[in-house]
């Protein structure tokens, strides 16, 4: 198992939740096909600048993966410009969910420093990276979600299911 160097200043617990999702294998979509069929409304919303059709055309592609992998749902949410400081830009943010509230992710279409509209590929990318924040928590039961290798091929599989070379 490779480690990121953050990982020798976890704590003994915090070290084999790492482990566990290092050791997870990739996520399989059953019905990966018809989930296909949402990316191009998600590429014309974003290079139509219309935030709120890219939201919709999300949220309905979150749903639909949430429940081809049986996980409870999730909330997204679509801002415009990236929040950015000193450490740089934030290009999506999960937000577990705590009791009654449900979980959210939250997007921005464009970059903080220019403002020009993110690039497709790295705005979905984006979108299932924090999705897959959220299947840490509710499919593989992890009590943290860590950027391991495993979380990063997870991610990868997922892109590779619903657009393909």
């Amino acid at each position: 198992m490779a480690v990121f160097s953050y990982y020798s200043n976890l704590s003994k617990t915090n070290k084999a939740i790492y482990r566990a999702s290092d050791r997870a294998g990739i996520i399989r979509l059953k019905n990966h096909a018809d989930i296909r069929a949402l990316i191009p409304g998600i590429e014309q919303a974003l290079q139509a600048e219309d935030r709120l059709q890219v939201l919709a055309c999300c949220q309905e592609l979150v749903e639909r993966m949430a429940g081809d992998l049986q996980v409870p749902p999730v909330t997204v949410k679509v801002f415009a410009v990236r929040p950015s400081h000193d450490w740089g830009e934030l290009h999506g943010l999960y937000e577990p969910g705590e009791g009654r509230r449900r979980a959210c992710i939250s997007v921005w279409i464009r970059t903080a420093r220019h403002r020009r509209i993110v690039a497709f590929r790295t705005f979905l990318r984006t979108l299932l990276h924090e999705f897959c924040h959220h299947l840490d928590y509710e499919m593989l039961g992890l009590a943290d979600s860590f950027h391991t290798e495993g979380f990063f091929k997870r991610e990868s599989a997922l892109f590779k299911q619903l657009v393909p070379d």
